[in-house]
């Protein structure tokens, strides 16, 4: 019997905390850019917490659905609705709570448009991405396509509207997520292969797999750089992150020549979430940055 404390403590993990703070830290860049200097605090608080709330229930309903498959995977066997600790029905229903409260802190605290955009990626994430990733290799693309919502949502949330930053915003997150994915896809491998979730590197192979991840990384810069050459964004961002991406590219080209696979794919992951992070700290402190 588990005690009050540890049953919190196993919903929470339900909620794959780590995915929410990745993602509200690319909403709260989205927010500062589209604030500029005059930053609306009480809004961007209630942005976060709905946002927040939102993606959780994502997580937790994703949970729900993996359940099967988690039990194939070292890494996942241990989960709360893997090994019976925390029912389906009772996660269910906290999934559907965190749905509500986020759904009405982010429409009454912001606007309709962040509400709506915030609900299209938990569509995406929970039912297109959760088809997808038992079935095709599109599953990835899919699922980058929930993952760029947050900075969206952030940004409309005070501008109101979808414009050119917006969209960029998106395409960035878009061609980040893809070899970030990718990078995870080729270090879990055996786990993958397991479970026969049909990911790049267990259909398509290792050397397809870097391939795109160059692809994706060229994309990433050229739409970094995108912020700027439209002057959302100034000259120090734009230096700034034409280095991260040569970096990124130059470690992702080094996956032809090396023997480890899993330490290289281990590298690039944790450096591109370096470069994200450095990347929505430059955004979010534009205003103040030449």
């Amino acid at each position: 019997m588990m005690t009050f404390k540890e049953k919190c403590n196993a919903y929470y993990r339900l909620t794959k905390p780590g995915i929410i703070r990745g993602n509200l830290i690319t909403a709260a860049a989205g927010f500062l850019l589209a604030a500029k200097q005059d930053v609306p605090f009480e809004r961007g608080i209630l942005m976060l917490l709905g946002l927040g709330f939102i993606i959780a229930s994502a997580c937790v309903s994703n949970n729900i659905l993996d359940r099967k498959l988690d039990k194939k995977m070292t890494r996942t066997v241990k989960r709360a609705l893997v090994s019976g600790s925390i029912s389906v029905r009772g996660a269910a229903i906290f999934a559907a709570g965190l749905l509500l409260l986020g759904s009405l802190l982010l429409g009454i605290g912001t606007n309709v448009l962040a509400l709506v955009t915030g609900l299209i990626g938990y569509v995406a994430y929970v039912a297109v991405y959760g088809y997808y990733k038992r079935r095709s290799t599109l599953g990835t693309a899919v699922g980058s396509i929930s993952g760029a919502i947050p900075p969206v949502v952030g940004y409309v949330a005070v501008s109101g509207r979808i414009d050119t930053a917006a969209i960029i915003l998106f395409a960035i997150l878009v061609c980040w997520q893809m070899p970030h994915f990718f990078a995870i896809a080729v270090y879990r491998l055996k786990d993958y292969t397991a479970a026969e979730l049909p990911v790049l590197p267990v259909k398509k192979g290792l050397t397809a797999t870097k391939i795109q991840s160059l692809v994706y990384i060229v994309g990433y810069g050229l739409s970094s750089l995108a912020l700027s050459a439209y002057d959302y964004t100034g000259i120090i961002y734009a230096v700034v992150m034409t280095v991260i991406s040569l970096v990124w590219l130059g470690l992702a080209t080094k996956g032809f020549y090396v023997k480890d696979n899993e330490a290289w794919a281990r590298k690039l992951f944790f450096f591109s979430l370096i470069a994200i992070t450095v990347q929505s700290a430059l955004i979010g402190a534009n205003a103040l940055l030449p």
